[in-house]
């Protein structure tokens, strides 16, 4: 193993695999340290595919065909299957067989590319140099033209609520029951939160929501949000906004929740598996050296500037672990930025085109700000929307639920917004994106 490379990312996540496959491709001797490992082998792909995005996509296009099937949905398009039954453990095999097969992927990439992946962990020390600790513990230490640090981020603890993993589980305990249980709380009725519940609400749980926020997502269009709260209400979850938890214990096999509401009174609730999913934050612990000269703000994030470099030249973070959306996409495009940095490109991003997704059924989708925003700051917009029980597309395919609704500025009609909740919003937003990366007007894009 070479003890210098052109380029060394920390971290085979979205940000980090995708950095180090640019920095390849551009000519450098590229490195890529990543520590995560199942049944002692190295495992690329970080949370996103492991125990994040893909797994958790898996196991909602599994829960939803499910769901169709058992609810009469294909009953009404003159489909009669009989009672449907569901496999859990088939349904979990499934999901594991897509992780393997796209971590595999990555690998194959790697090779194919020239990066060396090493197993391990790695720490940044002052003058570009890395601190390598291969899998045996062994340490050395590297020298790097360039550093890309793709760290990735963690669940956040909530202290009174401690993960057992059994009972008492985080996001990726989630992905993993054996069988759906009778009764699921969850603590965070955010982006995982809504997912996860959907999953398994679909599968036959009763799932209680527990938000500590008094908003139900607040992050999106005040709208959007509304109805999105009306329609997973419909679906069956139970969301208790204003429900902030102040306690959790095991007992019996079962979770034991205490929690307080906005009148100050205090409830309580059991449940056979608790999830808690408050957030994320930085995986910057035992990253940076004292003197590396890289910079944390208060709440753990490496600080950076607008080309995702750090206070030292040549060193670079991405992905989680800095400023904005915690979302696979952001850290991949910001990793391919700083690779091309790195290679003497002019590369730049922009961050106000990156879509946000939360893949319920309907989806909701979101690129561009919202009409709060705007108005807090001040700027004169016009705003349209447009319901799916108008469309024919949507009504013919029986998921009329939900609503587009553009915002644009009202003197040059320029698109500032997109926002939606209803089928295929995903890749409804996708046209919104390129629109708004062109300067599209709201009439260009109509």
């Amino acid at each position: 193993m070479p003890e210098r490379y052109d380029a060394i990312v920390i971290g085979a996540g979205p940000a980090g695999y995708v950095a180090a496959i640019r920095a390849a491709q551009l000519g450098l001797k590229t490195a890529c340290i990543e520590q995560w490992r199942d049944g002692g082998a190295l495992r690329l792909g970080g949370t996103c595919l492991n125990v994040g995005c893909i797994p958790s996509k898996a196991l909602l296009d599994s829960s939803w065909k499910y769901h169709e099937a058992a609810g009469g949905a294909l009953a009404r398009h003159g489909i009669g299957i009989g009672k449907a039954a569901l496999d859990v453990p088939a349904m979990m095999a499934r999901k594991d067989a897509i992780v393997s097969q796209l971590t595999g992927g990555i690998a194959g990439l790697f090779k194919s590319n020239g990066v060396a992946a090493l197993p391990g962990a790695g720490r940044v020390l002052a003058g570009r140099k890395v601190e390598y600790r291969d899998a045996d513990g062994k340490s050395m230490a590297l020298e790097a033209g360039g550093v890309i640090i793709a760290a990735g981020s963690l669940p956040a603890e909530l202290p009174p609520a401690p993960v057992d993993g059994k009972t008492i589980v985080d996001s990726a305990g989630a992905l993993a029951f054996a069988e759906a249980p009778a009764r699921l709380g969850i603590i965070g009725a955010g982006v995982i939160g809504l997912e996860l519940g959907s999953v398994w609400r679909r599968c036959g749980s009763e799932v209680v929501l527990l938000e500590a926020l008094d908003d139900f997502l607040p992050m999106m269009d005040a709208d959007i949000a509304k109805h999105a709260e009306r329609i997973f209400r419909k679906q069956g979850l139970d969301i208790r906004l204003g429900a902030k938890v102040t306690g959790a214990k095991v007992k019996g096999g079962k979770a034991e929740v205490s929690y307080s509401v906005k009148s100050g009174a205090e409830e309580k609730a059991v449940f056979d598996k608790l999830i808690v999913c408050v957030g994320r934050r930085p995986r910057t612990e035992n990253l940076l050296a004292a003197d590396c000269g890289v910079k944390l703000d208060g709440r753990g994030f490496i600080e950076v500037d607008d080309y995702c470099e750090t206070a030292v030249p040549g060193v670079y973070a991405v992905g989680d672990c800095v400023r904005g959306p915690m979302l696979a996409h952001k850290g991949s495009e910001e990793g391919a930025m700083a690779a091309e940095r790195l290679a003497g490109k002019k590369a730049h991003m922009n961050y106000g085109v990156i879509p946000n997704v939360i893949y319920t059924h309907p989806e909701v989708a979101a690129v561009g700000k919202h009409e709060r925003e705007l108005k807090a700051a001040g700027a004169d917009i016009k705003t349209g929307a447009f319901p799916f029980a108008a469309s024919g597309r949507a009504l013919a395919a029986g998921e009329s639920d939900g609503m587009v609704k553009l915002i644009a500025d009202a003197a040059t009609d320029r698109l500032l917004g997109c926002h939606i909740i209803g089928p295929s919003a995903a890749d409804l937003a996708q046209q919104a994106v390129i629109a708004m990366e062109f300067g599209a007007s709201a009439e260009d894009l109509g």
